[in-house]
């Protein structure tokens, strides 16, 4: 069923990429031509990433494979502006051999035509070294656009020592985080912050919470947001924030830094990569962290976690030496030292399969406390929906959305207000791109 859905994802984009691409029949030579390495030949690939510490995974194989050697240029995250300088180099031809592409922005590449689709070089054969699931998210039918980096399976960071003190229990689910809310603000700290301008973590929120926004019906895309799940997910943020239960400060800000070295907000449901953020960020704190499983919405179903995030390495559209290109970035992605490197570096949950046994996760670690939290990660992984999908105007639906929780919480509409505003919004923008939108 998820391959099947993947693959009409596939024929839609394929068909609004044809429909694109007819005004722009001969505007020029193609510059898409590859070129094979002659024996004993030298050759440099560029490569732009984000990723905190990949700069010593390079290192490592510049290193070991002197005659194919990688550039790397840190760029911006992808959403603070690392995607348009992507595509701007696209449209002037003279894009890096390979980018950090998250899951979530490979259709609107795909719709680009931005992505090299690299099953022609044999991508295919590397499927068994990566997480099923992760590769579905990089692949759309039979065709394989990116080899898959990092997911981030979610659970609850928490400060052990002020629940002890305050004796205060780890909750288990929304209801009993809520309660824990109220008890932490009589202490006169908060449980975690409702980050207005990061739509991406709500929408985690709502994966876990049992909803499905994007989808096919046919030929046509579907578009969900406006569902009871998420309405439960935004009612029920909407209410710890009238209560003063939870900060609405921006995470990753100084502010929001300095209240977690001090003790202010003491929780945070966050990614598996959450732990790097702590650790850079409240040093002081360290022994005091533990990590729970993320609250569940009904304790007597089926435990679910979430994913926050997620990228893959992919080959920009017109790489000279593709096969070269893919070597790297499937050896990026499954060598073991490397992703060693890459884990401390914190760049996420491992793509590559079996990656948690024996890894640098698989250990007690001092800043948590002795805690070995990764296997709370580990169990978080196993139970992802993962049939959630993306649409190719992902990043523009974040944007509807940031707009409307920063104009609730300054007093104009509701959270819910805000679901409903980007369902209609996001349908505008499936439309506009000359997308068909099922019941539109």
């Amino acid at each position: 069923m998820i391959r099947h859905a993947r693959r009409k994802i596939s024929v839609l984009v394929a068909a609004a990429l044809l429909a694109l691409s007819v005004a722009a029949c001969g505007d020029g030579d193609d510059d898409s031509s590859t070129q094979e390495l002659k024996p004993g030949q030298k050759v440099t690939l560029e490569f732009w990433s984000w990723v905190p510490g990949i700069d010593k995974a390079v290192d490592l194989w510049n290193s070991e494979n002197p005659d194919v050697q990688v550039k790397l240029s840190t760029i911006t995250v992808g959403t603070s502006g690392g995607y348009a300088k992507m595509y701007s180099a696209l449209e002037a031809g003279n894009a890096p051999d390979l980018a950090q592409v998250e899951y979530q922005e490979l259709p609107s590449f795909l719709l680009a035509d931005g992505v090299e689709e690299i099953t022609q070089y044999g991508a295919s054969d590397d499927a068994d070294k990566f997480v099923d699931w992760q590769w579905e998210q990089v692949s759309f039918g039979d065709e394989v656009y990116a080899i898959p980096q990092a997911s981030g399976p979610m659970a609850m960071f928490y400060r052990q020592d002020l629940f002890d003190k305050w004796g205060i229990e780890p909750p288990t689910t929304w209801t009993e985080y809520e309660a824990a809310a109220r008890e932490i603000r009589e202490h006169g700290a908060y449980i975690g912050t409702f980050p207005p301008g990061n739509s991406a973590w709500f929408t985690a929120l709502a994966w876990q919470a049992g909803a499905r926004w994007f989808g096919t019906d046919g030929d046509d895309w579907t578009v969900d947001i406006d569902n009871e799940a998420t309405r439960k997910v935004a009612e029920f943020w909407q209410r710890l924030i009238d209560e003063d239960l939870v900060k609405t400060e921006p995470d990753f800000a100084n502010g929001w830094y300095k209240d977690l070295q001090e003790g202010q907000i003491v929780g945070w449901v966050s990614a598996q990569w959450g732990d790097a953020i702590l650790r850079g960020n409240a040093p002081k704190t360290a022994g005091n962290w533990r990590v729970a499983p993320m609250p569940q919405w009904d304790d007597a179903s089926e435990f679910a976690s979430a994913n926050w995030g997620g990228s893959s390495t992919a080959l920009l559209k017109g790489a000279d030496y593709p096969e070269e290109a893919l070597d790297f970035a499937v050896w990026l992605n499954t060598d073991l030292e490397a992703v060693d490197l890459l884990i401390q570096g914190g760049y996420g949950w491992p793509a590559a399969s079996d990656a948690f046994s024996g890894s640098v996760l698989d250990r007690a670690d001092p800043f948590f406390g002795g805690q070995r939290y990764n296997e709370v990660f580990a169990d978080a992984d196993e139970h992802i929906d993962k049939s959630w999908q993306w649409i190719p105007t992902t990043s523009q639906t974040y944007e509807h959305l940031n707009d409307g929780f920063q104009a609730a919480i300054e007093g104009d509409g509701t959270f819910v207000d805000a679901v409903e505003q980007a369902q209609g919004l996001t349908i505008d923008d499936l439309e506009k791109k000359g997308l068909p939108v099922a019941g539109e």
